[in-house]
């Protein structure tokens, strides 16, 4: 496989890799009650995070598979059955473990970034 040295490239890469990391929780702490899929990606794209079809759906089965959803199929208004998705106690659990390593990460890149930006003006004095 070729490697790439293209800026643009680089960083479409390393920011899909980012935000990936962090969808896990992003849908967590959306799913305290129950939503169905396209009401959950509504209510994240509204809040900033954008995310596909593609990408949610797999992420929904792969959370029930791990014991963290439930779901259940509902019809509402007579419209056609959606599947309604929720975090379960181990779901909430979880959630609560990620929220707590997420603000430590997030302070320290915070001093990181702190760190080096004051380093830049140093080394510009």
């Amino acid at each position: 496989m070729a490697k790439t040295t293209d800026p643009d490239k680089i960083f479409e890469s390393l920011t899909f890799e980012m935000r990936r990391g962090v969808l896990v929780l992003a849908v967590l702490t959306q799913l305290h009650e129950p939503r169905y899929g396209y009401a959950l990606k509504q209510s994240l794209a509204e809040q900033g995070l954008d995310i596909k079809e593609g990408t949610l759906y797999p992420l929904l089965r792969r959370l029930e598979d791990q014991g963290l959803l439930d779901s259940n199929w509902e019809v509402v208004n007579d419209a056609r059955p959606r599947r309604y998705y929720h975090a379960n106690a181990n779901g909430k659990a979880l959630e609560t473990r990620l929220r707590a390593d997420w603000m430590q990460m997030q302070t320290v890149i915070d001093q990181l970034l702190n760190n080096t930006t004051q380093g830049d003006q140093h080394d510009n004095a």
